[in-house]
């Protein structure tokens, strides 16, 4: 078991915590992750990405850093919204602060 699990379901990247650590190790876990999935094509990148789940801000800097590379658009789950803002963009049909389901 790691200490952050990430998945990608129906395109919304699935996260949340595993085992109980400190965020170097989570942070550690978590660009592991993300490495992993780039490799094996199950990130591969796109015009948006909708990320839903619990999020450290170290874990966010490393979610951020990782996948702004790989996709126009980034939207995350705002519950108290009930819906994803946009909050990386480099595509001109999403604007930071865009509300989406």
């Amino acid at each position: 078991m790691t200490t952050y699990n990430i998945e990608l379901q129906a395109g919304i990247l699935r996260i949340k915590f595993g085992e109980p650590a400190q965020n170097d190790q989570i942070v550690k876990d978590a660009a592991a992750r993300l490495e992993e999935m780039a490799q094996s094509g199950e990130l591969a990148g796109g015009q948006l990405l909708k990320i839903n789940g619990p999020v450290s801000i170290p874990v966010a800097f490393v979610l951020a850093h990782k996948l702004a590379h790989i996709y126009s658009a980034i939207g995350f789950y705002d519950p108290k919204l009930a819906k994803y803002v946009i909050c990386i963009t480099h595509n001109p049909t999403y604007k930071l602060g865009d509300l989406i389901d």
